[in-house]
């Protein structure tokens, strides 16, 4: 473990929560929007995913939005079912990790998301593990779409430093993004790149032997 570390921000899609990009994709291809693939991705994504992740449209605009490029037309119903088909499940190991962990450190989620996915993600640790919302093990929730403010932007770890009087030195964060993990190392935050086929529980927290 990093020393020093005092406050950990975690990430939540592929740290906390698994997730698979492709079930999406494969899921809106099906449905006849076949270039998806180069409108949403982990890197890179359109201003309409942008603009829902940042609470700058609603659940219904991004919706409409996603309607009017697909050939034929889709209902609500099964843009959702799409949109949140990327989302897997949470390990019990990683919940009892946060637990365990809030004994010792400060701990914050921060994550790029929208609304469809927030209600999803709930519902999928209350379906799975009786637990209502994510933010029972967190200090400080911070989702883009609530702040108005998305990952790489600086502001938005600047937000969290200072809404909760954090010294970057002493924070450690924790995400499977590149482009987050430099944003967040450039204000000198302690950062860990989860990188592909990683998790927190065999590779940074796993128990002594």
């Amino acid at each position: 473990m990093i020393q020093g570390i005092r406050h950990i921000i975690f990430d939540l899609g592929g740290v906390l929560l698994n997730i698979d990009y492709h079930r999406t994709e494969e899921a809106f291809i099906a449905s006849g929007i076949t270039n998806f693939g180069h409108l949403f991705s982990q890197l890179k994504q359109s201003p309409l995913f942008d603009d829902f992740e940042m609470g700058k449209i609603s659940e219904q605009q991004f919706i409409a939005g996603l309607q009017s490029i697909a050939p034929g037309m889709l209902t609500e119903k099964q843009i959702i079912t799409a949109w949140n088909a990327m989302l897997l499940d949470f390990p019990l190991r990683r919940l009892q990790l946060l637990q365990q962990m809030r004994l010792h450190y400060d701990l914050f989620l921060l994550s790029n998301t929208n609304e469809i996915h927030e209600t999803a993600f709930n519902k999928i640790l209350m379906d799975g593990h009786s637990i209502p919302n994510i933010g029972v093990f967190f200090d400080r929730v911070y989702l883009s779409h609530r702040v108005g403010l998305r990952k790489p932007m600086p502001e938005i770890f600047e937000l969290v430093l200072n809404e909760n009087s954090l010294s970057p030195e002493h924070t450690l964060f924790i995400d499977d993004s590149h482009q987050h993990i430099v944003a967040a190392q450039k204000l000198g935050i302690q950062t860990i790149y989860l990188e592909k086929g990683m998790t927190i529980e065999n590779d940074i927290f796993k128990a002594k032997q």
